[in-house]
């Protein structure tokens, strides 16, 4: 199976397997983000609810070590599946993002 194009992708993980093992890999890593726990940090889901998206806010993800779409064959091998959070997830793939700057920051604080 080839996981390439944005629609593979999606099918993919929306699928009963893919959801039912990602669950299975939270149980396994104490649903704890093991990227944060090798530097030292212990970062869980605290089930906070989004009012806006109407659902749990994702804190934490099942990465694929070597990637899906490089190495499909190892799409269901729980040795290349860990937990991580979304922050841990994104700077791995990249994907930082700059927050915002608090313009008050250098401000006397009284």
């Amino acid at each position: 199976m080839e996981y390439k194009t944005p629609e593979q992708k999606r099918k993919f993980y929306d699928s009963y397997s893919w959801r039912k093992l990602s669950s299975e890999i939270k149980d396994r890593d104490n649903n704890e983000c093991q990227e944060c726990k090798r530097l030292g940090f212990v970062t869980i889901d605290t089930n906070e609810y989004s009012e806006q998206a109407k659902r749990k806010k994702i804190q934490l993800v099942v990465h694929h070590i070597k990637e899906l779409e490089d190495h499909p064959e190892f799409a269901y091998e729980s040795n290349n599946l860990e937990t991580l959070c979304v922050d841990c997830h994104n700077r791995i793939h990249g994907r930082e993002f700059k927050r915002n700057e608090n313009k008050w920051e250098d401000d006397e604080k009284w």
